[in-house]
Formats: C-alpha cells, sequence, structure tokens
C-alpha cells in the first residue's frame, strides 16, 4: 500500500469512527490537495487550542482555497468542527477537517 493510500485510510478510519458522513472521494480529493503536508506529522495534524492554527485555517483555506468571505461563521464553522472532532482527540487530521468544511460550506465543487 502506498503512503498516500495509507493516510487516506487514517481518514476514513476517524471519518467512520467520528460518524461524520464524509465521502471516500471528498477525503481522497482534498488528501490529493494538501500535498506532501499529510507526510509530515506536525502539518498533517490541527491543533484545536492553537489560535495561531486555527488563523492560518480560516485565511488559508476558507478565505483563499474556497473563497468564503471573511466573518464572525467562519470562526464558528471551526469551532464547530473541533467540538465534531473532540477537544480530547489529539489527531484531528487537517484533511479530515478541510473536508467537514467543505461539506458544510457546499464547497465539494472545489474538488471536483
Amino acid at each position: 500500500m502506498s503512503k498516500f493510500a495509507e493516510c487516506v485510510e487514517l481518514y476514513k478510519a476517524q471519518n467512520a469512527e467520528l460518524g461524520l458522513g464524509l465521502s471516500e472521494s471528498l477525503l481522497t480529493s482534498v488528501a490529493k490537495g494538501l500535498g506532501p503536508s499529510i507526510y509530515n506529522p506536525d502539518s498533517s495534524k490541527v491543533s484545536g487550542s492553537d489560535q495561531s492554527e486555527l488563523d492560518r485555517v480560516k485565511t488559508n483555506f476558507l478565505i483563499k482555497k474556497l473563497g468564503l468571505a471573511d466573518s464572525p461563521a467562519l470562526d464558528a464553522a471551526i469551532a464547530e468542527c473541533m467540538d465534531k472532532l473532540g477537544s480530547s482527540n489529539r489527531n484531528k487530521y487537517r484533511a479530515v477537517v478541510y473536508a467537514w468544511l467543505t461539506v458544510k460550506f457546499g464547497k465539494e465543487s472545489v474538488y471536483n
């Protein structure tokens, strides 16, 4: 199994475990879009307690990648996602977070 396929399996397992209902094709597309960052133990995860990390998710992903306008709704969605993944969960995979936010804002077309 390739390293990429191993990473996608981790994301699918977390999706199933938490009952997020994300499609396998979306998880795969998001993982491809993240490039080599999924192989780095630090950059492959999102720290829910680090405000600068959450700001980076908002700026680099929600605003730049998905094309959303900056608003309090973006912060609320990120907070909701962190709750869904669990505050005690130390493995909030970036691909799962991004896929969940993509579905939340109905922007799946970005990955088609």
